[in-house]
């Protein structure tokens, strides 16, 4: 398989049937570690728990996820973002300063 920019890789394939969290996502997070953006992962799962745990991993890690249901489990389908697992969707910088001489953002 190629694309106009070269070749692509095939999508490296988790399979986490049988094991309950947080192995799931666990085991995505690390076979994702190192990985280009762009590249996919394929998690396969039986887990509730990962339904919600999967795709919250990839919020905040910046990759899309897409979840299929099977019989008995489901794929989620991960396109990695950024710089594979090193890459975390950007956080808004916390600041302290309010202007108001206060140097707790909380206080009013």
């Amino acid at each position: 398989m190629s694309t106009l920019d070269g070749p692509v890789s095939p999508p490296v394939v988790v399979d986490a049937r049988g094991t309950r969290c947080p192995t799931p996502v666990i085991r995505a997070a690390r076979a994702a570690r190192g990985r280009a953006a762009g590249s996919v992962l394929v998690l396969l799962a039986d887990d509730e728990a990962a339904r919600s745990d999967v795709p919250a991993w990839g919020r905040m890690r910046g990759h899309a996820v897409v979840l299929e249901s099977e019989a008995d489990w489901t794929r989620y389908t991960v396109v990695l973002g950024g710089s594979g697992s090193a890459c975390a969707a950007p956080r808004p910088a916390r600041s302290t300063d309010t202007g108001s001489g206060s140097t707790d953002a909380r206080s009013t």
